[in-house]
């Protein structure tokens, strides 16, 4: 089984560190998981022109064969302007409409403010349903108030980015077994 963690902005440090902490968590726990951390900032991405994804080169081609491989996704975003990134976006855009056809995700999502705590609902969510994508219902929203010194501090946020990751892991493998049935999302 093979999950990537995706920090899905090319600035900050925030959500990459949320992104690690719950991988650390499945390395911890699940020894058998193959992981790995992608962030977008490592990468020199070209913007999506419509092509297939097979068709890109260089670390846009890297980065496109790295998803399409995976079995689950955790994909961490900052809320910038009321939105999701740009960055992000153009990503999905780079990859085909069902790239998470019977694959799982998980959402993490970290802010300055609990103002944006619908962004992943409204904007997130759709993108992933559309690209036929298992999302967990429940997210973790991470505020800024979350870390101290570069660092999740917050109990309760912990506590959910580990839920989260069991979560993950669980429907994954049931995907696994089953592929092409839905998984109950109780």
């Amino acid at each position: 089984m093979k999950i990537i963690g995706i920090s899905g902005s090319t600035v900050g440090s925030k959500t990459r560190i949320a992104v690690e902490q719950a991988l650390r968590y499945i390395q911890k726990e699940y020894t058998e998981i193959d992981i790995e951390v992608i962030d977008l900032k490592e990468y020199n991405i070209v913007f999506s022109d419509g092509r297939p994804y097979q068709n890109y080169t260089g670390d846009t081609h890297v980065l496109l064969e790295k998803i399409m491989q995976a079995d689950g996704y955790l994909i961490g975003m900052p809320i910038f302007q009321a939105s999701i990134p740009g960055t992000l976006k153009n990503v999905f855009d780079l990859l085909p409409v069902d790239a998470f056809q019977n694959k799982m995700v998980g959402i993490l999502a970290t802010a300055g403010t609990a103002k944006h705590y619908l962004v992943p609902e409204q904007q997130l969510k759709p993108i992933l349903h559309y690209m036929q994508a298992w999302v967990i219902p429940k997210y973790v929203f991470i505020e800024e108030k979350d870390y101290t010194n570069y660092k999740i501090t917050n109990p309760n946020v912990i506590e959910r980015l580990n839920e989260l990751t069991n979560k993950l892991v669980y429907y994954i493998d049931i995907i696994k077994k089953r592929v092409g049935t839905a998984p109950p999302l109780v």
